[in-house]
């Protein structure tokens, strides 16, 4: 395994209060972080990854762009571009000398008028694509892909894929990835998890609206108000719309552990224990444990993607963010 962060910034122990791992999910949402980015330049992009589909980015350009390392950011479930941490690491990144693009997944942050497809965990492919236009059209030759969630088993995902094949990849970083999705949706489901299965499943339901409202006669939205399980939307919409032949088939095939072997860049994937719908024991296999190009760092506390506390060193709160620009500068 790769040789670990200092001792003093890898540990995460947070107040006992933020022990609570749901506690810790939901606080960092509540934190005000809509300025982040005041004062950066940011230019909107459009990049076409396969035929009448385009995903959306926010480009952060530093003055001398090709001469700088770049960060491509992927948001989770149901997340955008705008999301807080998206915000949060693309100010620091950012701050730190690296040009940032945040992009929105297929459909996500108000963009479902420029794909008559949806997202989903397997579409890698939109984000070698991406890497592969900035290095041909921007003469960028070290990019970082970094995903939450489930834009970490994406980022993940293309990164095993491409193995030594996309030379400007620079390295991935994973915060919370669903690298096994029938093991996430499993836990996801557990009654303990109630709160975050209905909100993504109400959030799902109403971008399908919109999207059939777009693109009419495409979707059958019949009975769409009794779907009760993530599981049933995705083996009615998500994996038809991807071409797998049933949800089990897309769980079974999207997830990234079945490229971890071959990942060949620096990796980072940083998970919290106590996720409560992220199963740590998914983090525990040999081509994670045993590979040399990634490194794993796992503090018992965390919750999912959260990694929120007071730090003594002088930090601000946002744990996880700190440590992934740590890791960049490891590698500049």
């Amino acid at each position: 395994m790769m040789a670990s962060l200092s001792s003093g910034k890898r540990e995460f122990v947070p107040a006992t209060l933020l022990r609570n791992p749901h506690f810790m999910t939901v606080l960092p949402l509540c934190w005000p972080r809509q300025a982040l980015l005041a004062g950066i330049p940011t230019e909107s992009r459009l990049f076409t990854t396969e035929s009448h589909t385009q995903l959306l980015g926010f480009c952060h350009w530093q003055l001398q762009r090709a001469a700088c390392q770049t960060v491509v950011l992927v948001h989770g479930l149901e997340g955008s571009s705008e999301s807080h941490y998206m915000r949060g690491i693309a100010a620091k990144a950012y701050r730190a000398g690296y040009n940032v693009i945040r992009l929105n997944q297929r459909t996500c942050g108000g963009t479902e008028h420029l794909t008559p497809t949806l997202y989903n965990s397997g579409l890698s492919q939109d984000y070698r694509t991406i890497v592969q236009e900035l290095a041909r059209m921007d003469r960028l030759d070290r990019i970082w892909l970094v995903g939450y969630s489930m834009g970490g088993n994406l980022v993940l995902k293309a990164a095993g894929e491409a193995g030594t094949s996309d030379a400007a990849l620079a390295g991935a970083i994973a915060v919370c990835p669903t690298i096994d999705p029938p093991k996430c949706v499993e836990a996801l489901e557990q009654p303990r998890n109630r709160m975050y299965h209905r909100r993504f499943l109400v959030k799902l339901k109403a971008r399908i609206r919109r999207k059939a409202a777009l693109f009419p006669g495409k979707w059958d939205l019949t009975d769409l108000a009794e779907i009760a399980r993530l599981r049933d939307f995705d083996a009615r919409y998500t994996a038809p719309d991807a071409g797998y032949a049933s949800g089990d088939d897309y769980y079974n095939c999207a997830g990234a552990h079945h490229v971890l072997d071959s990942i060949a860049v620096p990796t980072l994937i940083i998970t919290a224990q106590d996720d409560p719908f992220i199963p740590y024991f998914m983090f525990t296999i040999p081509a994670i444990q045993h590979h040399s190009k990634i490194r794993m760092i796992a503090p018992r506390h965390g919750g999912h993607c959260g990694f929120f506390d007071w730090a003594p060193n002088g930090e601000d709160p946002y744990w996880a963010e700190n440590r992934i620009v740590d890791f960049l500068r490891e590698h500049k």
